[in-house]
């Protein structure tokens, strides 16, 4: 049975996505049926290719016969890939950190620009606002709450294993819009590799730091930024009709020692 692509992702437009010596091109295609025991969702591959290398170029790509749900047959898609900061799962942090995290009064010495609405439950704006951004991602952080954090290790070499690709069922919902791209033609475009964190998020991070955690800082697009006001829901939030399970993510782990090595695959 013929296997779907899923995801076509170039190093030149994602910074990172790390590839291995000599190749500049990562492919991922899955097989649109559940393997249980071990999952019950899509089995994927992964390629990794040199854009170079790649001449005979399928017009169209082969597709199963079948396949068990709608939601494993992906709708085609460009992307316009985009960086962002985001910060650990709630889950990963120690009890004294989401302490901190609770306390109001820290967010406002951290002098950004909290939404007040969050005042009575600050811990909210840390979840729904910094942490673990929604959507599809490449690298980042885990999005914990299906199961609890567990390590990830190479089948390999027993190397920790990091996120390469997160497949969610949604990019967004009504407790994380303020992740809603910008697709509106009237900002500047700016370049992954252009963008710069502003001075509250820079805040955020330092006190991140001091904890001895490594935020991923890769800029964020501005609350001012979405594409509609909170209430609404204009634009689609499931643009490429995938579907994992109930509504949760799919997420591929790689070795960084040798991202050849087998991958692994959990749901979130």
């Amino acid at each position: 049975m013929a296997m779907l692509p899923l995801a076509q992702l170039y190093a030149r437009d994602v910074p990172d996505l790390r590839p291995p010596t000599g190749a500049d091109l990562l492919q991922v295609l899955w097989c649109p049926f559940d393997h249980p025991p071990m999952s019950f969702m899509p089995r994927t591959v992964v390629f990794w290719r040199s854009e170079a290398a790649v001449t005979d170029i399928l017009t169209t790509p082969p597709e199963p016969p079948v396949v068990q749900f709608d939601g494993y047959l992906p709708e085609p898609c460009l992307l316009a890939p985009e960086q962002i900061t985001e910060y650990p799962n709630p889950l990963e942090l120690s009890k004294d950190v989401r302490a901190q995290l609770g306390d109001w009064s820290m967010w406002q010495a951290a002098g950004g620009a909290v939404d007040s609405r969050y005042a009575s439950y600050p811990e909210e704006f840390y979840s729904a606002d910094l942490s673990v951004a929604p959507g599809w991602k490449v690298g980042g952080w885990a999005p914990w709450g299906y199961t609890d954090p567990r390590p990830q290790s190479c089948p390999a070499c027993d190397s920790a294993m990091v996120p390469l690709l997160t497949i969610p069922t949604f990019e967004w919902d009504d407790s994380t819009r303020s992740w809603i791209p910008d697709d509106r033609g009237d900002r500047e475009h700016t370049s992954p590799s252009s963008v710069r964190t502003r001075p509250e998020g820079q805040a955020v991070i330092d006190f991140f730091r001091a904890q001895g955690i490594e935020a991923h800082d890769r800029g964020r697009v501005p609350r001012d930024a979405r594409v509609a006001p909170l209430g609404t829901d204009t634009v689609p939030r499931q643009p490429t009709a995938v579907q994992i399970a109930s509504g949760q993510r799919q997420q591929l782990y790689i070795c960084p020692t040798s991202p050849e090595h087998p991958h692994t695959e959990l749901m979130q």
